[in-house]
């Protein structure tokens, strides 16, 4: 599916994301990540060996919410699979766009793994708060 357009907004600005993917025992694991979008892929990613990469290798499935940074009863929230990991220097170039757009730096860590998500279902909702 294409990714909306006010979807695609929240991926692509400076907000956090959680990420959510399946245990083992079939239970839900989810941690905070900076996200972003290549193409029509949602992508995030993580060290080798760590839970979420352990998770997400055996089981593709994932669901992810992103809270906008300013307005913070603005949120998205999709589900999909990740069908593609990549790692290296390929990784690399992703991962370096990502943590320059949260931290005005290239990622320190010289290595990762990156995963893309083929979106299955996502939308926004907004409270009507006021954050104040």
């Amino acid at each position: 599916m294409d990714i909306p357009v006010d979807v695609r907004a929240l991926l692509e600005g400076r907000n956090f994301a959680h990420v959510a993917t399946l245990l083992p025992d079939g239970s839900p694991h989810s941690v905070p990540v900076w996200i972003g979008v290549e193409g029509e892929r949602v992508v995030f990613f993580t060290q080798e060996g760590s839970r979420k990469a352990r998770n997400v290798d055996r089981d593709p499935r994932v669901a992810v919410s992103v809270v906008a940074h300013d307005r913070p009863y603005l949120s998205a929230h999709l589900r999909g699979r990740v069908v593609r990991k990549r790692e290296g220097d390929d990784a690399l170039e992703v991962m370096d766009r990502l943590a320059r757009r949260y931290t005005g730096e290239d990622f320190p860590l010289r290595r990762g793994v990156l995963y893309e998500i083929e979106v299955d279902r996502a939308g926004t909702i907004e409270l009507p708060f006021d954050h104040g």
